[in-house]
């Protein structure tokens, strides 16, 4: 009779196993993202800019490997809306601050304000409909996430640093408007390419992992000319991702679901 009492001990601790590591890496996130508001007190905003692409990378993949061992539970997906609003909402906001928008004045703190607050409503909303059944729709977000609206507030202060910015560019007027472009694109229920799903044929499998080695490569050598790039495709595909949600969306309302081509695509991510 005592058998199955051990039994269903040895399943609960490796299930409390598989959910450490997960969460190990989204508190590894949060001290990577506090780090970086230290570097920006320093004036060292390039490592600033650093720590956040490296929590960005951590917030990408502790959700992934949680899935993959699943290792996924609640505290897991709280902590990590906790881990996102620090590293994505308030860190990027005290590097601009701490960059040029304390030149500002009171107004430069407001724009702070303003984007954090959007951060966390962007954050409440994901979350409350992150419960919701499964579907195409999840190739999309509702609005820019928030790493990327961590980035993307970040992109003047990355320009600055790669050198791309030839003209004589006015900051106190990009910084700003970047503040609070991105604090309506976070809010806001536009379609944008959520990257949760990449499905491509088999026989170009070999050329996405090189793009890939590829890209890191580059980002190591060429770090924030890369990053600023990266940014602006971003900011490209946000019309590209609204066209495409509504075609699809139109052909779904139009023909139904069509899994013809399923057998010809690979699952990638």
């Amino acid at each position: 009779m005592e058998q199955p009492k051990n039994n269903l001990k040895v399943v609960s601790n490796k299930k409390n196993a598989r959910v450490i590591l997960p969460n190990m890496l989204t508190l590894i996130g949060v001290c990577i993202g506090l780090t970086s508001i230290r570097f920006a007190l320093d004036e060292k905003f390039g490592l600033a800019i650093i720590a956040i692409i490296f929590a960005a990378l951590i917030d990408g993949l502790d959700g992934r490997i949680a899935r993959l061992i699943k290792g996924t539970s609640k505290v897991g997906k709280e902590l990590d809306s906790l881990t996102d609003m620090i590293s994505f909402g308030v860190a990027p906001a005290f590097i601009m601050y701490f960059w040029k928008l304390n030149s500002l004045g009171r107004f430069g703190w407001l724009v702070c304000l303003i984007y954090v607050i959007c951060v966390a409503l962007r954050l409440a909303r994901f979350n409350v409909n992150s419960s919701e059944e499964p579907s195409w729709k999840d190739n999309f977000f509702e609005g820019v996430p928030s790493p990327a609206g961590g980035i993307l507030v970040l992109t003047p202060l990355i320009f600055s640093l790669s050198g791309l910015d030839v003209f004589n560019i006015n900051y106190n007027i990009i910084v700003p408007t970047f503040f609070i472009l991105t604090s309506l694109l976070l809010i806001s229920k536009f379609p944008t390419y959520s990257f949760k799903k990449i499905v491509i044929r088999r026989n170009t499998t070999i050329f996405l992992l090189f793009g890939i080695v590829l890209f890191f490569g580059m980002l190591l050598i060429y770090t924030f000319e890369v990053l600023a790039i990266s940014s602006l495709i971003y900011l490209l595909l946000i019309p590209v991702g609204y066209f495409h949600f509504q075609k699809i969306k139109k052909d779904k309302n139009e023909n139904g679901d069509t899994d013809e081509e399923n057998d010809k695509l690979e699952d990638i991510l």
